[in-house]
């Protein structure tokens, strides 16, 4: 699998959540599209560096779009509805490769039905969750343990077509090793393998989720606000009709 490939992978998962053309993410300037594919009111920014989709519930676009025609890419992103930014991140093929695992761990790794094997397991809420009857869309994972407790573990799950998101959680007392990127460069590997698309997200105020990618071999690939609900909870509701009790 190429990088290109990758992107182009990407390109159109982004693009169908934002509800527009996989070329308007490649258009320069800002580009405002109704979202008719997304629960009302939703309201979401997005660059893959080019230019800016914004992309709003019909009934918000129209009072979105006068606050942001003309303003520059990082102006958008200033804007105050846009109240958390994440960063997504692909495989940096030009220097990707699994990193050495830390000494001392018993290395496992399970995909599909598999992964039911840790059904119970508590404390790993970024990678791998069970809800009451059991289930969990984690698709693949790869977990250290020591002395039969599981210290760490990268999962992932699938987010569209030929993509599987990862998320990596690695208990307090086994932290600062170099553990979590480790388990996600291997993770990482394994996705590629089965010819799927592995991405990973960070909040840009994680400085240490952004670090794990870093030296997991992973490159920012685009940028996008926090899904934005608007239900009256959120300081700027104001500007989006109220929902029905």
């Amino acid at each position: 699998m190429t990088y290109k490939t990758m992107l182009e992978r990407a390109r159109d998962h982004v693009a169908r959540h934002l509800d527009c053309p996989p070329d308007r993410l490649l258009a320069p300037g800002t580009s405002f599209v109704e979202n008719r594919r997304a629960e009302a009111p939703f309201l979401e920014v997005c660059t893959m560096g080019a230019g800016v989709v914004v992309s709003a519930s019909p009934e918000l676009l129209p009072r979105v779009e006068p606050l942001l025609t003309g303003k520059s890419r990082d102006e958008v992103f200033e804007f105050p509805l846009v109240y958390g930014q994440s960063l997504y991140y692909l495989p940096d093929l030009g220097r990707f490769h699994p990193l050495p695992l830390p000494e001392g761990y018993r290395y496992r790794l399970l995909a599909g039905e598999q992964v039911k094997e840790l059904r119970g397991i508590a404390g790993f809420d970024n990678s791998l969750a069970f809800d009451a009857q059991g289930e969990t869309p984690t698709c693949i994972v790869f977990f250290a343990e020591r002395d039969g407790e599981v210290a760490g573990l990268a999962g992932a799950a699938p987010e569209g077509e030929g993509l599987w998101e990862m998320g990596v959680d690695v208990q307090p007392a086994f932290r600062r090793g170099g553990l979590g990127a480790a388990l996600v460069s291997h993770l990482t590997a394994a996705i590629l393998e089965r010819d799927v698309v592995p991405f990973y997200c960070a909040s840009v105020t994680n400085i240490g989720s952004q670090g794990v990618a870093f030296r997991a071999g992973l490159a920012p690939a685009w940028v996008s606000t926090y899904r934005t609900v608007l239900d009256g909870s959120f300081a700027y509701g104001g500007l989006a009709p109220a929902l029905p009790e």
